[in-house]
This record gives C-alpha cells, structure tokens and sequence, in this order.
C-alpha cells in the first residue's frame, strides 16, 4: 500500500485510528500519544485530517472530491464511522432511530458512489466497511434496534457493492467485530464480557487492524463480497 490512497472515516479515534496510524507505517513508537497526521509526519508518511460529517450526502461527496483533488486519487475506502446507542424498542425517538441509519448505513452508500468511478477507471479500488459480529443471523435486538438494522443493512450494501463493483478489480468486504477493547468502554466491563467469548478473551485493536491490512492487500484480490467475524467466536 506505499503508493496507495486510502480514505478513512472515524479515523480520530478507536479502529479507524488504529488503521490510520497502522497504515501511515510500522514504527509504533513515533505514534505515542500523537495525532495520526503527527504520527505519520514523524515517520516520514503523508496524512490529512479533515473534519466531515459524512451522514450529509453533500459533505460526503465533497470529502471525496477534495480528497482526489489534494492527493490525486483514492484507491481504498474504509469506512470506520458509526455510532450506537442502547435505548428500548419502545423508548427509541425518531431523531435516534434516523440517526442510526444517517451515520452506520448511509455513508457508506454515499462514499462507495462518490469513490467508484476513480476506481473503475483505475480498475483498481479497495472498500472496507464495519458492521457487527452477529448482524448476519437477523436476531432480536430491542436494546439496539435501528443500530443493528442498520448494520445487517451494511452487509446487504457491501455484497451488491461487491457484485456491481467486481468487474473492475475493486473488492468490497465487510468486518464485523464483536467485543473489541477500543478504549470506548471501562476495564471491568470487558473483563465481565470475555466470559461470554468462546476465545476467552476481548478482541484488541491489532486484531482489526490485521483484518483490514489483510483485505487491502493483493492475497486478498479474490476475496470479495465477504464478512469476516472478528470476534473470538462470539455472535456465531
């Protein structure tokens, strides 16, 4: 990926950090406490931070556009970005239940659009998208609801995405974590939840970054329209 272009939502924090700094070069070290644009200066690599709220379908197709414009092209999406919050079926408002699917499902529609025809022309192009470890299985979900239709409705994307997409060399695939320490949530409560994995213990940070390093690179190239589970087991 040296020569490579890769755009990432959510990139401030939690996985999409972690992709960002893994993928602005191997020295952990320079990284320490640095903002990812810091980190990747430090050790010699390019990186823009720019401030977008993607569930805007304009502001998104114009991330895209200054994006091309300021690096010439962009050959991977990874789209790191969404939000959830626990609230009763009954309870939901219908400002939350739209804002699940403004901020998991429809970026993705939004930015896929916006970076398909670089990509097409290239016939080259890299889209990495998260939903969650058992969306795939369509369970109840009254604590989450929209969070979770919106991210079994990323699955659905990301396959016809794959689909339309593949005869121009551009792979799309889904990661679908479960408990992963991302800093988001206390010690004690992951320590509680490895309990509830048959791998015995909570996913770290390097373990998606793995699988994203993965999906972008050429052993991937015929790997398209998959969800992988990132999850020790869980939600399976």
């Amino acid at each position: 990926m040296a020569e490579r272009v890769a755009l990432i939502t959510g990139g401030a924090k939690g996985i999409g950090r972690a992709v960002a700094l893994d993928l602005t070069g191997p020295d952990k070290s320079a990284a320490e406490g640095a903002s990812v644009v810091e980190a990747a200066e430090k050790k010699g690599a390019k990186a823009m931070a720019l401030q977008c709220d993607v569930s805007e379908p304009g502001e998104a197709r114009e991330l895209v556009k200054r994006v091309e414009k300021d690096w010439g092209k962009i050959d991977a999406l990874i789209h790191c970005a969404g939000p959830y919050h626990r609230v009763g079926l009954l309870e939901e408002s219908v400002e939350g239940w739209h804002s699940m699917f403004d901020n998991n499902l429809h970026p993705l529609f939004y930015l896929s659009q916006a970076v398909a025809p670089g990509m097409i022309e290239r016939k080259w192009g890299r889209i990495l998208c998260f939903s969650m470890a058992n969306a795939d299985q369509l369970i109840a979900q009254p604590q989450l609801t929209a969070h979770y239709i919106a991210k079994v409705g990323v699955l659905v994307l990301a396959r016809s995405l794959a689909r339309v997409l593949a005869p121009y060399g551009i792979t799309v695939n889904a990661i679908s974590p479960g408990f992963i320490d991302s800093g988001s949530a206390p010690k004690e409560e992951l320590a509680a939840m490895a309990k509830r994995i048959p791998a015995g213990y909570v996913g770290e940070l390097k373990d998606a970054v793995g699988a994203v390093r993965f999906l972008l690179s050429e052993q991937a190239r015929y790997v398209n329209g998959a969800n992988i589970h990132l999850s020790g087991a869980w939600g399976i």
